[in-house]
């Protein structure tokens, strides 16, 4: 299987395969509304509008499984980014990301790159000391920790980065300039 056999569902019900973004720099991201790290959305879509153009594209999926913390509908998730936050990258279909009830495109994306670091300084320190209350083992398996994780997918559709929530979105940018 290939990042490019799968597909995402839309709120609308529809399908969105991952083929339609081949030859793209893809991010996909599991999201949340009432989140600390909810400004997220504010350099994903400064980073959309600067390379969009160029190639690039992002996979939303809002996601419940964290704290509870995107408890809205598919409509009041997407009007709450639209206007906080004036989003234009598909969203999709609020969904689990981890357990048995894990879509099949984030069981992909954790099969091809596992959990590896919070990075460094507060944030990545207060990950780290919260994951440890919930899940002792958490260094050593490859579940979504929170929201706001996010895979870069490569021209190829080659799963290339992971990055947890607490990265410096610096980073994420970089990676992403770097493939475009």
């Amino acid at each position: 299987m290939t990042f490019y056999d799968l597909s995402v569902t839309a709120p609308d019900g529809s399908q969105v395969a991952m083929k339609d973004f081949e030859g793209k720099v893809v991010l996909v991201v599991n999201t949340a509304t009432g989140c600390g790290f909810t400004p997220h959305y504010k350099d994903l879509e400064a980073m959309y509008e600067r390379f969009h153009d160029q190639g690039f594209e992002i996979v939303d999926v809002p996601c419940n499984q964290f704290a509870g913390q995107t408890p809205g509908s598919d409509d009041e998730i997407h009007e709450f980014c639209q206007l906080k936050y004036n989003t234009q990258f598909p969203q999709m279909k609020k969904s689990d990301v981890n357990g048995d009830t894990a879509i099949p495109l984030f069981k992909f994306l954790k099969e091809e790159k596992g959990f590896e670091t919070f990075g460094k300084g507060p944030k990545a320190l207060a990950m780290a000391a919260m994951l440890k209350k919930i899940d002792k083992d958490y260094k050593n398996n490859a579940e979504i920790k929170w929201n706001f994780t996010k895979f870069i997918i490569d021209r190829s559709g080659k799963v290339v980065a992971r990055f947890e929530p607490s990265i410096d979105m610096k980073e994420v940018e970089q990676c992403v300039e770097s493939l475009i």
